[in-house]
């Protein structure tokens, strides 16, 4: 393992070898079995929640570690590494709260933000319907004011923790002709009446649960609205700027896993009489490998960095997500061809992570949704 320290602080470096320790001891001895069975752990989220593995941006005064969001890009390299379906649903809450962090009140913040780091409970990001994935603007869901409650009727897909969850920021129509201008953010608690329909079989982050929920005239106090009504899109995107580095961040964690298993087996496999490492067909991949998860972790820290900085970081937290993500699929697929035929058998562990490596290029915003934001980014830049 070999890792640049020399942009982090003492206190980051020690938070890193606590969660690469969990991620070796707690995770990585589990991950290939919780792929295989599409297993939940439970038991390595408790552990993680009672380390502060979880929960990791949630501020000190609301009982939260506190840490900013360097710190948890650190530790979600590392989750990364150790399994990206592990650390899908153990980094969830930083996706599920980030709007009630943004955009609620304080007594919100209080209550829903507390709730997270008194128990090892789960919370769940529900934006994704089956008819509105890139286009938010085209959700189904809605949600109607009748006196003090809102009623919600509709239903979410792609749903990460949806089985689990203790309770969903969920996004709903609450003007329905007026396209992305009509959002709205709710917490909806999961004993309101949220109905699970159905658990996804997916081919890759298979220890992550994933689940399609729906809401059949489901009534939530009107209190629960985040932020202003009809101003839940603009609550979303900037969620999505402030979650992005932290898939960069597991996308890094991926790609380096899959470059150790090819350096570690280009060492031992020998071919007409040497390593394989010694070819420099060989020597050539590992080395554009390298390079990727170099990159992947500079533009993953550099747009935390301007987030702890508060500065806005729509571009690079785009850059970092779209060219880590894409770069761990390459990362993958590579070490599977340095393992030839070996790659494609399920003993060898590589092909599980280019399974894994796939979802990265698609959930919280696509690749080609994060090269839209570049584009307009670059060329209409903000004065």
């Amino acid at each position: 393992m070999s890792v640049d320290h020399t942009a982090l602080t003492d206190e980051q470096k020690a938070i890193r070898e606590m969660a690469h320790d969990f991620a070796e001891k707690e995770i990585r001895p589990i991950a290939w079995e919780c792929d295989r069975d599409g297993t939940f752990p439970t038991q390595v989220f408790e552990k993680a929640w009672e380390l502060g593995l979880m929960n990791s941006h949630v501020p000190a005064e609301y009982g939260g570690p506190g840490m900013g969001n360097l710190d948890g890009a650190i530790i979600e390299e590392e989750m990364g590494w150790g399994c990206s379906g592990i650390a899908t649903s153990l980094s969830c809450n930083g996706l599920a709260v980030a709007p009630i962090t943004i955009g609620a009140n304080e007594e919100q913040k209080k209550k829903w933000l507390g709730r997270l780091t008194e128990a090892p409970l789960f919370a769940s990001f529900a934006l994704t319907e089956p008819n509105a994935g890139s286009d938010v603007s085209g959700m189904k869901t809605t949600a109607t004011r009748v006196g003090d409650k809102y009623v919600i009727n509709g239903s979410k897909c792609f749903i990460t923790n949806g089985e689990y969850a203790d309770f969903y920021t969920v996004f709903a129509k609450t003007d329905k002709d007026a396209g992305h201008r009509g959002i709205s953010c709710f917490v909806v608690p999961r004993d309101a009446g949220v109905i699970i329909d159905k658990h996804e079989d997916k081919m890759g982050q298979r220890a992550s649960n994933t689940a399609t929920i729906t809401f059949n005239d489901l009534e939530i106090p009107a209190e629960n609205l985040i932020g202003e009504e009809n101003k839940g899109f603009k609550l979303a995107m900037a969620t999505l700027d402030s979650t992005r580095p932290g898939v960069a961040a597991m996308a890094t964690g991926v790609s380096r896993a899959a470059m150790e298993f090819a350096i570690e087996y280009s060492r031992e496999r020998v071919q007409f009489g040497v390593p394989i490492a010694m070819h420099q067909a060989i020597s050539f991949m590992i080395a554009d490998m390298a390079t990727k998860v170099h990159l992947s972790r500079l533009a993953t820290h550099h747009a935390a960095r301007l987030m702890d900085a508060g500065i806005r970081s729509t571009l690079e937290s785009s850059h970092a997500k779209r060219y880590a993500a894409d770069s761990a699929m390459e990362v993958t697929t590579d070490a599977v061809q340095v393992f030839g035929g070996y790659g494609f058998i399920k003993e060898y562990k590589v092909e599980k992570l280019m399974r894994d490596a796939k979802i990265l290029q698609l959930y919280e915003g696509t690749a080609q949704i994060q090269r839209l934001v570049i584009a307009r980014e670059t060329l209409l830049p903000r004065q």
